[in-house]
């Protein structure tokens, strides 16, 4: 049984929101020096490493032979790390990272229905008027893009954002129908499935990365440290201290700092649907888990 929140556990999610948040914005500033297949690369290699690393000095294990949670592996590797990787980095080349950022708010909105038809979580009547909403932000957000299909790359790189934030959701719901494994084994794990899938494709396509400066270098190391090695220490321990609906905290978080930091750093002009699609989409999911955040903030 989880306990209630600590002061440590709020100051975490606070401190992962601005973490994940900024990703979309380190992103744009690693594609200055280097191609997609390589900034992908790079999160998933680095990433991987630091985590076996962590996995070596707290003593865990890699997993017995169980053909079940190995499948379990590969496909969340795929779904979670490789392909969106791939689709945000090369999306970012032609996008706002502010636009990437409100793309991910829409995630837990897309892992309820998922949930409903391929998992344990059925889908009410309060939680369906919340993916509606949120939903229709969504759509708000890449409703020009849509309209030019087939226009230049715009349009195809918004997609390609919504379909890395459709890859995470189908991630998640793998997880949760994962066989029982170490939180930090699966995620050092899955992380070097990207890395395998990944470093003979950025060969092929893009060659042996050079040293492009310490701008988009630094941004580029930082990408495999800090969102997903640190992350996922916090979120590991949040989760075990305060519990998963605690941790919907954090989808609040991302698209509002993804958009003061594009804007801030970046001097990214945001349009007015990004405003009106950020208000939806948090509506929606506010509604969506209106029960389970009272019950956290209240105590009832």
């Amino acid at each position: 049984m989880t306990s209630n929140p600590t002061t440590s556990d709020w100051a975490g999610v606070v401190a992962l929101g601005l973490i994940w948040g900024g990703t979309f914005m380190v992103v744009a500033i690693a594609l200055e020096g280097y191609g997609p297949i390589t900034v992908a690369t790079a999160r998933t290699t680095l990433g991987a490493l630091a985590l076996l690393g962590l996995m070596l000095a707290r003593g865990k294990r890699m997993p017995g032979r169980d053909p079940a949670l190995w499948r379990s592996i590969v496909v969340i590797g795929i779904l979670s790390t490789a392909l969106p990787f791939v689709l945000l980095s090369w999306g970012q080349q032609y996008v706002p990272s502010a636009f990437a950022g409100l793309s991910m708010s829409a995630i837990p909105l897309m892992v309820l229905p998922l949930a409903h038809f391929f998992s344990d979580e059925p889908l009410n009547t309060r939680r369906m008027i919340g993916v509606t909403l949120g939903f229709s932000g969504a759509l708000v957000l890449i409703g020009p893009g849509l309209a030019q299909l087939g226009q230049g790359a715009e349009p195809l790189a918004q997609l390609a954002c919504i379909g890395a934030a459709f890859c995470y959701s189908l991630a998640s719901i793998t997880t949760r129908r994962c066989p029982p494994v170490d939180p930090l084994v699966l995620s050092a794990l899955t992380l070097v499935v990207g890395s395998v899938l990944l470093l003979p494709l950025m060969l092929a396509l893009e060659g042996v990365p050079d040293w492009q400066g310490a701008r988009p270098g630094i941004a580029l190391i930082g990408l495999g440290l800090i969102p997903t090695a640190l992350a996922t220490l916090f979120r590991v321990s949040i989760i075990r201290s305060a519990g998963s609906v605690f941790m919907t905290l954090v989808n609040y978080q991302v698209p509002i700092w993804s958009m003061v930091f594009g804007a801030w750093i970046l001097s990214e002009a945001l349009p007015v649907r990004f405003y009106v699609a950020l208000v939806l989409i948090l509506t929606g999911l506010a509604i969506s888990q209106w029960f389970s955040l009272r019950r956290m903030l209240l105590g009832r």
